[in-house]
């Protein structure tokens, strides 16, 4: 990491729920933070003003906006050490009930946007020479949960994406760690933070109804502690070497372990089969 005192942040949807909770964790370890938020009015009313502390507007899908809050970030606190790619919202819904552009939508902010933001920030890590990533995923994007096949997707999407850049940026001393965070306490369920399909199929009015009516029912309810999951890439951040995956959350921990030995008892059912598939010299 850099030789600066304070290591700077540079986190994205900060206005609540997890990325407002990182904020106040970096802060509260002395470092220096860039808060964003598609809104700058919502962003004052919720941080008190602090030296270490820089509110800016961004969208994440402009990718202009991107770049010109890299630049103020890293012309304000010399350089930008910890990317938090946070930004983003739930799209449920089952796959038939849900439009094309509503999909395209869901691309558009939490893959999309969340690559545009890193473009921006990684020519002033590579200058360093060092830096940290992390990119907000999910449980999501290990299994994919029935009622959420357009947020799983973008969630696949961004761990794809994040193993890859972790592999391409390593000779420039810069880590990628994939967070995947169980259910947290936040407003995430909440209906001005989710987005549901609005197209009906009769064929699957029962069934969608129950699936949606599970995640309404866990809403407010989650076990994961957002302060905590702060606090916890915090100490992250200050590891020599971060893990590519982090699982937030002990529900994290059970399922994604259920999920991981299912595949490979998948992989060793059908590896008979699957060895048949070589050329045979």
């Amino acid at each position: 990491m850099s030789d600066r005192k304070n290591k700077t942040w540079f986190i994205t949807g900060t206005s609540r729920g997890l990325g407002y909770e990182i904020a106040v964790a970096a802060l509260a370890a002395g470092e220096n933070v860039v808060a964003t938020g598609r809104n700058l009015d919502a962003l004052r009313k919720v941080y008190k003003p602090d030296e270490r502390l820089l509110l800016l507007a961004l969208d994440v899908c402009s990718h202009s906006q991107a770049e010109d809050c890299a630049k103020q970030a890293a012309a304000h606190f010399g350089g930008v050490d910890i990317l938090v790619n946070n930004a983003g919202y739930g799209q449920l819904g089952v796959f038939e009930e849900v439009a094309a552009d509503k999909i395209s939508a869901q691309f558009e902010t939490n893959v999309f946007g969340l690559m545009g933001v890193t473009r921006a920030i990684l020519p002033y890590m590579r200058e360093q020479r060092q830096g940290r990533i992390f990119n907000i995923s999910s449980i999501g994007g290990a299994i994919g949960f029935e009622g959420a096949s357009a947020y799983c997707a973008t969630k696949f999407a961004v761990e794809g994406f994040s193993e890859c850049l972790a592999a391409e940026v390593k000779q420039f001393g810069i880590g990628v760690t994939i967070v995947q965070p169980g259910f947290f306490r936040t407003d995430f369920l909440d209906d001005s933070s989710i987005s549901y399909g609005d197209l009906r199929v009769s064929d699957y009015e029962q069934y969608s109804s129950a699936v949606l009516g599970g995640y309404r029912s866990r809403n407010h309810q989650q076990a994961g502690d957002p302060a905590k999951l702060g606090e916890a890439l915090v100490k992250l951040s200050r590891e020599e070497n971060c893990p590519l995956r982090f699982a937030a959350g002990s529900d994290a921990v059970q399922y994604l372990g259920a999920a991981y030995s299912a595949r490979q008892e998948e992989v060793d059912k059908w590896a008979s089969l699957s060895v048949t598939t070589d050329i045979q010299e």
